[in-house]
């Protein structure tokens, strides 16, 4: 059924009548009353007091509960189970309950879409956790209330207006901080010489290369010393042989992080990924994608997700092979209730797109290898003495694939070395002596990002990706393997680092997020927490408004001739 671009749909759930409403995400948005709306006109220590509403953004949903919710019996929630989902399950409760307040309401809680879990999840209904909507709730409030403050401070310091506005935010100001501040160390680095000399060898018709044990010379007189002396040497000895096992670990499950991490490698941003991931959790094929959790918990039947995926014809061999033996998955160190790790459900058809298969594939061959055994190698250490002078070498060979022969995105390496053992004589084919020089630390990934950003207690496993994807969006960085910041992402940090620096930290930002953690346990009060933030906003407004002529200055100064940055 339909009325407008909202739907319904009925049928018959235990010999009544039921009756299910798809949501569009949030139906309701939070704003400040209209009179707030001019930004020249608004005193900004009012605006960060100002009330905030809750006005329905989905009007034809929100005519729909009411109509439909009034002469409900009973109310069941089934959105995603998590913050998010329970804030959006909550706004739609209490339209609802505009019209009727006595039909008992439950909560349908599950990880992954398929018919077993969705059956078994309305047949043991939970209550309604209003502590978690509260805590999505919080964050939405006072993401507001800091993104409006700040964003209309800088702007209008920097005279950008309209389209043209300088976005500033409370996680993704910090986040850029990070990436300006790396920039600056290698625009700071001193570029160092050093020497490197290395040898061609051979024994039995087996070519390897050697390194002078010294690895970097950074004396060019000393290096060229060396060569001379070695140059022209044709033989070499060993002088030790020394080998040992190398346990490869597998890895653990994925949680949203390690998910999103990984999925780098496909040639995809993050938040690309997720929103691939969030697709095929809807379509059934795997599990809720938004988790903390790294350990299997025992109520989740791991054999029967690895029988569904052995449809697969690659697949099925690793399958056999992990169901011939005791299932003993590998565990992570965060083990939580929230949900468990990401899975696979079921082999997608063949008619999926190419990224969505991807993802689904990264997914299914991590599960694989959390039920495999550690890869093994023997490495072989060795050192030789050609015109005496200390050279050593390394070899690798596979003794045990185990795990990275299901996951391609983890490549494990031979490197062949002849047989050798202590007083071999070899073959030195060429000496060289090469000129390099330091590099400056590198660049940020979007992975490597989002590890620093869960350490430092920035966003949360379903915000990271959001928030890098708003710093490209608004162009203040650009590149996927390598983030680069531009003129604009400089001219605001530098500002606040000089004038406000608190705002450019992770710390007062990493508190805020434990706060509304407790507001999630229950141990604090959403509106506890919003005011907190608010006396936080106050104490960075006075800093600010102190010094608005000199960051103004800055700001205006670093953008003018730089337009087309903003």
């Amino acid at each position: 059924h339909a009325e407008g671009f909202a739907k319904y749909y009925t049928f018959s759930h235990k010999g009544k009548e039921a009756v299910v409403l798809p949501l569009k995400g949030h139906i309701v948005e939070v704003d400040f009353p209209k009179k707030y709306s001019y930004w020249k006109g608004t005193d900004l220590q009012e605006l960060t007091d100002a009330p905030i509403l809750y006005n329905p953004s989905e009007p034809a949903i929100a005519r729909l509960l009411h109509r439909l919710g009034e002469k409900s019996t009973s109310i069941i929630l089934a959105t995603d189970a998590d913050r998010e989902g329970e804030s959006i399950g909550v706004e739609a409760l209490r339209i609802v309950q505009e019209k009727n307040t006595s039909a008992p309401v439950e909560r349908a809680y599950f990880s992954a879409m398929t018919p077993k879990e969705l059956v078994k999840s309305f047949d043991e209904l939970v209550k309604v956790d209003y502590a978690l909507a509260d805590s999505a709730d919080s964050r939405r409030e006072i993401d507001l209330i800091w993104g409006a403050v700040l964003t209309r401070y800088v702007s209008l310091a920097a005279n950008r207006m309209g389209k043209d506005f300088i976005s500033i935010g409370r996680v993704q100001t910090p986040v850029l901080a990070l990436i300006v501040n790396r920039e600056k160390e290698r625009l700071a680095f001193a570029v160092k010489p050093y020497w490197e000399i290395n040898a061609d060898c051979q024994k039995d018709g087996v070519a390897f290369e050697a390194s002078h044990k010294e690895g970097k010379f950074w004396e060019e007189a000393k290096a060229k010393s060396v060569f001379e002396k070695v140059k022209l040497a044709k033989t070499g000895k060993v002088v030790r042989v020394s080998s040992k096992k190398r346990i490869l670990a597998r890895p653990t499950p994925f949680d949203t992080t390690s998910f999103l991490r990984a999925a780098t490698v496909l040639g995809m941003t993050a938040g690309q990924a997720m929103s691939i991931a969030e697709s095929l959790y809807m379509s059934g094929y795997i599990s809720y994608p938004r988790t903390d959790n790294m350990v299997y918990p025992p109520s989740l039947d791991v054999r029967e997700h690895l029988q569904d995926i052995a449809a697969h014809s690659p697949y099925a061999p690793f399958v056999k092979d992990i169901l011939s033996k005791p299932l003993n998955p590998s565990r992570g160190k965060k083990n939580t209730t929230d949900h468990p790790p990401i899975h696979p459900t079921k082999i997608p058809p063949l008619g999926i797109g190419d990224r969505e298969w991807k993802v689904f594939d990264l997914i299914a061959r991590r599960f694989l290898a959390t039920f495999m055994d550690d890869a093994e190698t023997l490495n072989t250490s060795v050192e030789l003495d050609i015109a005496a002078e200390p050279f050593s070498t390394t070899g690798q060979i596979i003794l045990k694939p185990g795990w990275k022969a299901v996951y391609p995105f983890s490549v494990l390496k031979e490197v062949i070395l002849p047989p050798l053992k202590e007083g071999d004589i070899i073959s030195v084919l060429k000496m060289h002596l090469a000129k390099k020089e330091t590099v400056p630390p590198s660049r940020y990934s979007q992975s490597s990002l989002i590890k620093l950003m869960e350490e430092m207690g920035l966003g949360t496993k379903s915000t990271r990706h959001e928030i890098i994807q708003k710093l490209y969006s608004r162009k203040y960085i650009s590149g996927l393997k390598n983030i680069e910041p531009n003129q604009i992402a400089f001219a605001v940090i530098d500002a606040f680092e000089k004038f406000c620096a608190i705002v450019t930290e992770p710390k007062m930002t990493a508190d805020l997020e434990k706060e509304m953690d407790e507001v999630a346990a229950g141990k604090r009060k959403k509106d506890t927490v919003v005011f907190d933030s608010r006396k936080m906003l106050h104490a960075v407004l006075v800093q600010l408004l102190q010094n608005k002529i000199g960051i103004a200055s800055a700001l205006r100064k670093a953008l003018a001739g730089n337009d087309s940055l903003v």
